[in-house]
C-alpha cells in the first residue's frame, strides 16, 4: 500500500480554517495495527453503563459516554507511572500545587463540562457560533475545576485540547461508516474547524502560554488545534500502536507515545518554566530514550530517570506533552470503539 501523502501544518490549517476537510488526512498506521492494538475488551453490552437496548456505536458517541472516555483520558494520562517530572503516582514531579489526588477532583470535576461540550456541538457543523457557545462552556468548566481543586489550575490545557475533540467526535457521530482510523482523522479536522473560529468574547490574553508564544515565537496549544492536532495524529497515536504492534506493555506503549510527543513539541510548559534550555532538555532527553529501545528496555528506563532528575533540577515540567497524552488516549478509546464497538481497559 502506498505511503499516504505528507500534508504540511501550513497547507492543513489553511484549509481547515477555509471550512473544508482535506480529502488525504490519514493516520500513518496500518488498519491491521489499529485493529490489533484493540486487545482485550469486554463487550459494551456487558457493561452496567450501557443500556441493551443501544448499539455500541450508539452508546459510544452518546455525549454522556463522551464525556466519560474523555475523563478516562485523563485520569488515566495522570496515573501513568513513571512519567518525567510530571504529576504521578510516585508523587508531584516539578508541580509544587499539584498531586495526584488534585488531579484525579480536576479530571472528574470535568465530566458535566465535556458533556456540555458534546450536547452543544451535535448535529452542528464548525462556525464562529459555535466556538463562542464551546468557550463559554469550557470557561466555567474551569471555574469549576477550579473550585475542586481548591483553585489549582490542573486542567485548563486539556479543557482546550481534549474539550474541541470531544465537540469534533460528537459531530462526527452521524457518520459511523468511514473506517476506524479514517474517523480519527476526520474528527480531528473537525476540532481544528472549530478551533480556526475566533472566540469573539475572550478577553485579551496576557497568560503565561501567550507571553511564552510571543517570546519564542511558537504556536501552542492553539496551533496545534488549528493544525489538527499533529502530535496526536500524526506523532502520539502511530507511537501508541507500533508499539503495541511490537508487543510492548500497555504502560510502557503509553510512556513512548509521551516520549515521541516530547521528542518534537515546542511545549509552552517547558518553555515558560525553564526557557530554551528546558525545552532542549526535554526533547533531547525523550529522543535518547526512544534511540534506546524506549520504556520498556533497561537502557531506556536508566534514560528516562536521567530525563525525571534533569528536568526535575531544571524545575521543568512538559504539561503540552501530557495533555496531548490524554488527547492520544481519548482517539485511541474512540478508534477501539469504531473498530469492534467496546473499550479496552488497560488497569494500569
Amino acid at each position: 500500500m502506498a505511503a499516504p501523502a505528507f500534508i504540511p501544518a501550513a497547507a492543513r490549517r489553511a484549509s481547515f480554517c477555509a471550512g473544508t476537510l482535506p480529502v488525504s488526512l490519514p493516520l500513518s498506521v496500518p488498519r491491521a495495527v489499529a485493529t490489533a492494538a484493540v486487545g482485550n475488551v469486554a463487550p459494551l453490552a456487558d457493561r452496567p453503563e450501557a443500556s441493551h437496548s443501544e448499539s455500541g456505536a450508539a452508546c459510544a458517541l452518546s455525549d454522556a459516554w463522551l464525556a466519560h472516555l474523555a475523563v478516562t483520558a485523563l485520569i488515566e494520562e495522570v496515573q501513568l507511572t513513571p512519567k518525567p517530572a510530571l504529576v504521578d503516582q510516585r508523587g508531584s514531579g516539578a508541580h509544587r500545587d499539584l498531586d495526584l489526588g488534585i488531579m484525579l477532583r480536576s479530571a472528574h470535576s470535568l465530566e458535566p463540562t465535556f458533556a456540555a461540550l458534546a450536547r452543544a456541538a451535535r448535529r452542528r457543523a464548525p462556525s464562529a457560533t459555535l466556538r463562542a457557545e464551546l468557550a463559554q462552556i469550557g470557561r466555567a468548566g474551569e471555574q469549576e475545576m477550579m473550585q475542586a481543586t481548591g483553585g489549582s489550575n490542573a486542567h485548563r490545557g486539556a479543557i482546550w485540547i481534549v474539550g474541541l475533540l470531544v465537540a469534533g467526535a460528537a459531530i462526527h457521530a452521524a457518520d459511523r461508516t468511514p473506517p476506524a482510523v479514517h474517523a480519527a482523522s476526520a474528527i480531528c479536522a473537525l476540532a481544528a474547524q472549530i478551533a480556526c473560529f475566533p472566540d469573539r468574547f475572550v478577553a485579551p490574553a496576557d497568560s503565561h502560554g501567550e507571553r511564552v508564544r510571543q517570546r519564542y515565537q511558537v504556536g501552542g496549544a492553539r496551533r496545534e488545534a488549528q493544525d489538527g492536532f499533529p502530535h496526536v495524529i500524526d506523532i502520539g497515536l502511530p507511537a501508541l500502536l507500533a508499539a503495541r504492534a511490537r508487543g510492548v506493555p500497555e504502560e510502557s506503549a503509553r510512556l513512548d507515545a509521551l516520549l515521541a510527543i516530547m521528542a518534537s513539541l515546542d511545549d509552552t510548559c517547558l518553555l515558560h518554566r525553564a526557557g530554551l534550555a528546558g525545552l532542549r532538555t526535554g526533547k533531547n532527553g525523550a529522543r535518547r530514550v526512544l534511540e534506546l529501545g524506549g520504556s520498556s528496555t533497561e537502557p531506556g528506563r536508566l534514560a528516562l530517570t536521567e530525563l525525571d532528575r534533569a528536568l526535575l533540577q531544571l524545575n521543568a515540567s512538559p504539561g503540552g506533552a501530557a495533555d496531548l497524552l490524554a488527547a492520544t488516549l481519548f482517539i485511541d478509546m474512540l478508534v477501539c470503539h469504531s473498530t469492534s464497538g467496546s473499550k479496552a481497559s488497560w488497569n494500569i
